[in-house]
């Protein structure tokens, strides 16, 4: 039997059998392997017989990131000797197994490919995965077989119990004797130890995965000896993409064929900051909506499901219900949300063809791994919103019927739909011709282009709280204030911050002042559910328009939505009996049907016409209901998860006045192409407005975190800037007995050094021993009274979410219905929402592979700012101190005794010391801006209004009183990475805490290039400075920090842009800038500021160019780069950003 070996050494890897959801990361494969161009070398690669030339060696090795000239030029060189006519090294022919991408033909060092029947060995060349790996990977095969030849005979890996061929699930498990490897998968057979593993008392706990390192463990796949690597050809990753790529439309193609499509596969023109017309901006952004389109339409239709067995249902409006698995979505191999069309078709031979198209309404969750299709009534495609290609057959079959008395041999497809592209593409053409779309002052500054806002005369309401809504603070009044007296205004949102609350007060104002109607959207409908909810409340009308495919999906606000409020209108009488009618016949003649449509689409236009708030999504504001609607006013909430071109569609109705709410230190806009997002589609049009100077209006009060938990996001994504709206005592729930480290800090980051593995799919990873971790504290919280809907668990793959939930419910020892209750998703998946109780498993655990997409800070403020009142982190600090950011995030929980280890009924504070990491945590430099908008940004900070915290830190209230202060520092509406503290007195943030971040502690360390000795306005290192004025720098780069002596507790003064003193709040503040400070600093190069600042010299006034210069001005170059904000060429200047950066290197 398949599935047993003899051998000694034992060592494997393996994945789960049984149906495991898993996600699309192709983190298991190299960060550059994703690029296309680089150099290769010359050769057959179709798997047949190959040819080598004798003598070829590593002289030059082959380095990946060097610049490319073409594929074409390329091609003619393989490891720096020529190919081809000039190459006169004798050739032979290579067998059949030779790899595929190298030419390695050794019968114990590859391994057949059972999909696509090419050979494959375990060397990696450029790669840092085996050759065999890669390609399981990126071709998504899973089932491969050994040489003949080799150790071990023409082997095909199975598991020995069930059978299961995916080597993604496949270990072993040595025998007591030690002599013979059994290979059982991960789940269910290894899991459970069921069969005859028990009957030959194997112990499964010992169970290794078949893959380690990415590669074959050697005993099973043997090593090419270092002279056949060297005698090998040498493909870079990006070669090697292409090669997969091309194979999939043609499993023959050779490199020549790769040659003659080098120029066809050119990169996208990138996105630009600045636009010198609509069509150029067009013309950008056209093409990679196009390319999104296309691949997104290629990955949808590719995917179709054969043998699917269907259960039978009607749902409540008498419509058919199909329910059914889809193994490929448990796989991860398609993506599937509410509201999308599926084609079912039957397939078999008890009665005629049929086909049927239906919508999505429910997705496999903890409770069920079915997917529910709500079929479409015959003419249901009436609406014409199932335009596009791909619209789908409404003729159900030949015979009239649904075939439910069939449950076996049902195929499942997707339907792609253009609609969301096609809306996209309009909008643009739109935006570039017609003049209407909207006002001159928001056309330009869209383009880039830096004009002057006239003053929008506002009579200003007494009172900013509104009807059923919490009171303001500071911050949410200041932005409202803002908002009301701009035409283009950016929101920014840190978690926890109210943003909800705030955009619905802006709404009820921008209605009640402006008279016209307000067109609020939103990317996602859950985010526009939460805000017409909101704005709900306050009393105003609102229509919720949704797509025709989401009208039978249940929301919040379903009383709100279009087609509902239709139905409840009881003014139309002859309407109502139309719609009773098809409700009772299901369908209504030709005659009646033409009558309903157009009673229907006039009782839409009369409720649009009357409501004050229309809510939609993006997308959804290109719907034809809303084509002969203009909008003085929009609101996009989430802005910054929203593609530029998705924000256009609801700006061109008119818009004379823009409000963008978001967060761009959270996750971005989702794009599928790795082209089009490595040309800027990723990048939003908040982000981009951000670069160009607009500044945002920070909120900066969080009512959602402990204090404790709220501290590391706080200084290092929001410059300090977060005030805490809740205090200690109403974020620790005494009656809860968990083990945390420090009771009064419910905060602990738990080191777990388990490996990681491959999941199923082979494009995740999961890790067994933090997933059995993470059961163990779920159920110590159900032991001490928590309810699981309070418990979230996140984590960054998706081969970990489902081993999760299988181990949860298998180990668990509570009932399996009250582990399904917890919810157990990815990062992406939490945003915007929030749990009392946060369980973070990071994963990854490697010597050499890496954190992957763990280094994305977004990703991670995410994930650290969804808990209330608890949260912990499982994984391995060995492994993730390597990263700058996560190396910060560990000192953090280190000094303060949260990072622990051991078993949880007993864990003690971990001694593990970690070094400084190689390389330094820089933030997003992009977010930094120019001199040029210094003043601007800082004549535009409003004054009002703020929270004013207490004393030692104390929370601000909300509805806090006008102070005399502004609202905002210069650098608190700077949406820079850096690490900082901002005290109160510089305008609203938070109270410095009398122990500083020990990270900041050492001057020396924080700014590595300053002379030794050197001192700060006079005074040694680490001493309080004498009170006195402002002590500032500024540049080219507005974007500032502060250092804060730590040393003292209490003493000194910090030193801001008033002059003021504040008491507790040691330090020398470099932020805090007033205008004239601005003025003052702009002649120098930021070294010199820098070395001035230090030294305690003068620095020499000079005014900043005049605002508002066009982009045409003579001499005015964009400023794209950190040299060109320096204002020199000096080779050792350095911007402020980036001596501020180096605070947390």
């Amino acid at each position: 039997m398949e599935g047993a070996f003899t051998h000694a050494p034992n060592h494997l890897v393996g994945d789960s059998a049984s149906a495991i959801n898993e996600g699309d990361d192709i983190s298991t494969l190299d960060a550059g392997e994703s690029a296309l161009d680089s150099e290769y070398g010359r050769g057959n690669l179709n798997g047949g017989p190959r040819r080598r030339r004798i003598g070829d060696d590593d002289e030059a090795d082959v380095d990946d990131d060097e610049d490319a000239e073409s594929l074409a030029s390329q091609a003619q060189h393989v490891n720096g000797k020529p190919t081809g006519k000039a190459g006169e090294e004798e050739e032979v022919e290579l067998p059949a197994h030779a790899c595929a991408y190298c030419g390695i033909h050794n019968p114990g060092a590859v391994v057949k490919c059972l999909s696509c029947s090419k050979w494959f060995c375990s060397a990696r060349g450029n790669t840092s995965s085996s050759h065999i790996i890669n390609h399981l990977v990126r071709a998504r095969h899973k089932e491969v077989q050994l040489h003949p030849s080799s150790p071990l005979g023409d082997t095909t890996l199975e598991c020995y119990n069930c059978g299961t061929k995916n080597v993604f699930l496949l270990g072993f498990i040595p025998a007591k004797s030690d002599t013979v490897v059994v290979l059982l998968c991960r789940q269910p057979c290894a899991a459970m130890g069921q069969g005859s593993n028990k009957d030959m008392n194997w112990d499964t706990s010992k169970w290794q995965p078949l893959i380690e390192d990415r590669s074959f463990l050697p005993w099973l796949v043997s090593q090419p000896t270092d002279q056949e690597q060297m005698r090998a050809r040498h493909l870079p990753p990006q070669v090697i993409a292409r090669l997969e790529e091309m194979w999939k439309d043609n499993t023959s193609a050779t490199i020549q064929d790769l040659e003659k499509s080098a120029g066809v596969d050119d990169e996208p023109a990138p996105v630009l900051l600045r636009y010198d017309d609509a069509y150029q901006y067009q013309n950008v952004f056209g093409p990679l909506v196009k390319i999104e389109a296309d691949y997104d339409r290629k990955l949808k239709e590719s995917q179709s499901q054969d043998n699917l067995v269907v259960r039978w249902d009607f749902g409540l409006n008498n419509k058919h219900l199909a329910s059914f698995v889809l193994p490929k979505l448990e796989l991860g191999d398609v993506k599937l949300a509410v509201g999308d069309e599926m084609r079912l078709r039957y397939t078999g031979e008890l009665r005629p063809h049929w086909e049927g198209v239906g919508y999505v309404i429910k997705i496999p969750n903890n409770q069920s791994d079915e997917v529910t299709l709500e079929l479409r009534a015959r003419g249901g495609n009436e609406n014409g919103h199932h335009g596009g290609k791909g619209g789908g057959n409404n003729n159900h079959n030949s015979s009239g019927s649904v075939p439910t008395e069939c449950t076996h041999n049902f195929t499942a497809d997707y339907v792609w739909k253009a609609t969301s592209f096609d809306r996209m593409q309009h909008a643009m053409k739109t935006f570039a011709i017609d003049e209407m779309s909207v006002s001159g002052y928001i056309f330009h500054r869209l383009l880039g282009h830096e004009v002057a806002a006239a003053p929008m005369k506002v009579n200003m309401p007494r009172k900013f709280s509104v009807p059923n809504l919490p009171d303001l603070n500071g911050s949410q009044i200041n932005a409202v204030k803002s908002v009301l007296q701009k035409p283009l205004s950016l929101i920014q949102g840190p978690p926890g911050t109210g943003k909800t609350v705030t955009s619905a007060t802006i709404i009820y104002h921008l209605s009640k002042l402006n008279g016209g109607q307000v067109l609020v959207c939103a990317p996602s409908n859950v985010a526009v559910d939460q805000l017409c909810e909101r704005v709900h409340r306050t009393g105003l009308k609102c229509v919720r328009v949704t797509a025709k495919s989401r009208e039978d999906v249940d929301s919040p606000v379903s009383f709100l939505s279009l087609h509902r409020q239709v139905q409840m209108n009881d003014t139309n009488t002859e309407l109502n009996k139309l719609n009773q009618l098809k409700a009772e016949l299901g369908e209504l003649s030709s005659q009646d049907e033409k009558k309903f449509k157009t009673l229907t689409r006039g009782a839409e236009r009369e409720i649009l016409s009357n409501a004050d708030v229309i809510c939609c999504t993006c997308v959804g504001a290109g719907d034809p209901r809303l084509a002969k609607f203009k909008f003085r006013t929009v609101l996009i909430d989430e802005s910054t998860q929203s593609a530029e071109p998705e924000c256009m569609i609801p700006l061109v109705l008119g818009c004379k006045q823009v409000v963008l709410v978001g967060d761009h230190q959270q996750l971005g806009p989702v794009i599928m192409n790795k082209k089009a997002a490595k040309a800027g589609l990723n990048q939003s049009l908040f982000e981009r407005l951000v670069i160009l100077g607009c500044a945002p209006i920070r909120l900066q009060v969080q009512y959602r975190m402990h204090p404790c938990l709220s501290e590391f996001p706080s200084n290092m994504f929001y410059e300090g800037s977060l005030q805490n709206g809740v205090t200690m005592q109403e974020r620790i729930l005494k009656h809860i007995d968990f083990p945390w480290p420090v009771q009064d800090n419910p905060m602990m980051f738990w080191s777990n050094l388990g490996t990681e593995e491959i999941s199923a799919s082979g494009t995740s990873y999961l890790n067994r021993t933090e997933a059995q971790n993470v059961e163990k504290i779920v159920t110590r919280f159900f032991k001490a009274g928590v309810k699981p809907e309070s418990i979230g668990i996140i984590t960054p793959y998706e081969g970990q979410r489902s081993y999760a939930v299988q181990c949860l419910q298998q180990a668990g020892s509570f009932k399996k219905e009250t582990y399904k209750e917890i919810e157990v998703a990815s990062v992406d998946a939490f945003q915007g929402r929030e749990k009392d109780y946060i369980i973070l498993s990071c994963v990854r655990s490697n010597d050499h592979q890496g954190i992957g997409f763990l280094s994305d800070p977004r990703r991670l403020n995410v994930a650290l700012t969804r808990a209330k009142f608890g949260c912990v982190i499982l994984g391995n600090p060995k492994v993730l101190s390597k990263h700058p950011l996560w190396h910060y995030l560990l000192l953090h929980f280190k000094e303060r005794n949260t990072l622990v280890e051991g078993p949880l009924s007993n864990l003690q504070v971990s001694l593990l010391q970690f070094s400084r990491p190689k390389t330094s945590y820089r933030g997003p430099q992009r977010y930094q801006m120019t001199s040029q908008h210094a003043n601007q940004m800082a004549s535009s900070l409003p004054g009002g209004a703020r929270g004013v915290p207490g004393p030692n830190g104390a929370p601000a209230a909300r509805g806090g009183a006008p102070g005399p202060a502004q609202d905002g520092s210069v650098v608190g509406y700077i949406p820079d990475d850096v690490s900082s503290v901002h005290s109160s007195a510089l305008g609203g943030g938070a109270a410095l805490p009398t122990q500083y971040p020990p990270m900041f502690q050492n001057f020396q360390d924080a700014w590595p290039q300053l002379p030794p000795g050197a001192q700060r306005n006079g005074l040694p290192m680490g001493a309080s400075p004498r009170p006195g004025g402002p002590q500032s720098i500024a540049g080219d780069s507005v974007a500032a920090s502060e250092l804060t002596d730590a040393t003292t507790s209490g003493g000194g003064a910090a030193i801001h842009g008033a002059g003021r003193q504040q008491p507790g709040q040691g330090g020398v503040s470099l932020a805090g800038l007033s205008i004239q400070d601005l003025n003052k600093q702009a002649s120098l190069s930021q070294s010199d500021k820098l070395r001035r600042y230090v030294e305690g010299q003068p620095t020499p006034a000079q005014q900043l160019p005049p605002i508002g210069a066009g982009r045409h001005q003579a001499g005015h170059q964009p400023a794209t780069a950190n040299r060109s904000m320096l204002g020199g060429n000096d080779d050792d200047a350095k911007s402020v950003s980036t001596a501020f950066a180096s605070q947390v290197d």
